[in-house]
């Protein structure tokens, strides 16, 4: 029964893998939508803005209504979504009176799908049987670095070969992985992380419990601490060594999202060996020293090289503290997945739009905005050893290295 359970943890890395196309691909399409339907950045640029808010909707409705129709129905559900999204959008924005209200139609349905799996797919995982959830679960995590690296090359290349103008048959080429995942689901064993007989933690009893809160807040650091320098990345490539929008991508963005993968890939292969408390208190600290980095350096790619060690540093961060909470609270069920991806979303929004106020404030200077975003690594390295300082009065056990 375990090698089935391998097919199913196999499923669920190959579900990150559809995360990131939907996060990842329409992005790519911004320009080519502006040109083609005359749609004004402004609307075009909401886009993202609306997916990952619909799927911030989906992560808080998702602890109402996935524990009563199922891990397994939710698990196909979200798949059909995420092709129904992705074909969609190669349909609506011809035969709709507004090309606009086509594309963002097409998101939505998309997004409700990548939300539903960012609430179940870590669960899923942390329910099936393995020698050791934490190497599971960080290696999951590194397949949407993987996929988003994906994506990009691999749209790149096809665009370059083919044109962009025929970017609706790349649409329906990435449709396939999500439409070949949903039929391996629905064969696979979808195990449920509350057993049989046992119920979940309600919202009361989590929203009362002192170690949700901390978790909760290193989500949400977690979240703030991987975008506010992802988001910005590409930028500090073509203006700090003057390269192209496509070369900066590569340099930027991609550089940081190989080291973020190659970081969760590491621990996912010898997590059995370490310590996940000594791990992420060392990552947060480099994840610090990058943020000094990048603020402080005075040569333009000393602050891109420290752009690159922040992915190494965050990679465990996200996984890490979702295995600390299946650990902490083993009842959380639900519930507890779901609100913690919201605080994860709360912080991939937060993170960027602190970065870009600062850097307003003082006169578009980034550098500062990056500096003023160091807080959340901070934060999140005190919370490590709240959570242990918690664990210590419930049992007894003192700060654990």
């Amino acid at each position: 029964m375990k090698n089935q359970y391998n097919k199913t943890i196999t499923a669920c890395f190959v579900a990150y893998i559809v995360q990131a196309i939907v996060n990842n691909f329409v992005p790519l399409l911004f320009l080519t939508f502006q040109r083609t339907y005359e749609i004004p950045l402004a609307q075009i640029t909401m886009l993202v803005t609306f997916n990952f808010g619909v799927q911030l909707l989906v992560d808080l409705l998702a602890v109402g209504f996935v524990d009563k129709i199922g891990y397994k129905k939710a698990m196909i559900g979200a798949h059909v979504l995420s092709v129904a999204g992705l074909l969609l959008l190669t349909i609506l924005p011809e035969i709709l009176p507004s090309a606009f209200a086509g594309i963002l139609i097409s998101v939505m349905v998309y997004a409700v799908g990548g939300g539903l799996l960012e609430v179940i797919v870590s669960p899923v995982v942390e329910a099936c049987p393995s020698d050791n959830k934490e190497k599971a679960m960080s290696m999951l995590h590194s397949f949407y670095c993987w996929g988003h690296v994906g994506v990009v090359l691999l749209s790149t290349l096809f665009f370059f070969v083919f044109g962009i103008e025929n970017w609706k048959i790349m649409a329906v080429l990435w449709a396939l992985i999500p439409l070949a995942n949903a039929f391996i689901f629905a064969k696979v064993p979808v195990p449920s992380l509350i057993e049989e007989g046992e119920q979940g933690l309600s919202l009361k009893e989590l929203f009362g419990m002192k170690m949700f809160w901390l978790l909760l807040i290193m989500m949400v650091c977690a979240g703030a601490s991987e975008q506010a320098v992802s988001q910005w990345a590409s930028t500090f490539a073509e203006k700090g060594l003057g390269i192209s929008k496509i070369a900066g991508d590569l340099a930027g963005p991609m550089a940081f999202a190989v080291f973020m993968g190659t970081s969760r890939a590491f621990y996912g292969k010898y997590g059995d060996r370490m310590k996940l408390d000594r791990f992420m208190i060392i990552s947060s600290l480099l994840c610090i020293a990058s943020y000094l980095g990048i603020s402080l350096a005075p040569i333009p790619i000393l602050s891109l090289i420290s752009c690159a060690i922040c992915g190494l540093s965050v990679g465990i961060m996200w996984p890490g503290t979702f295995s600390k909470a299946a650990k902490a609270l083993p009842r959380g069920g639900t519930a507890m997945f779901a609100l913690l991806a919201l605080g994860g979303d709360l912080g991939c929004s937060g993170g960027p739009t602190l970065v870009g106020t600062v850097s307003s404030l003082a006169g578009e200077n980034l550098k500062l905005g990056i500096f003023a975003a160091g807080i959340f690594p901070v934060l999140l390295l005190l919370g490590i050893g709240m959570c242990n300082n918690v664990k210590k009065e419930r049992k007894g056990l003192a700060w654990n290295f």
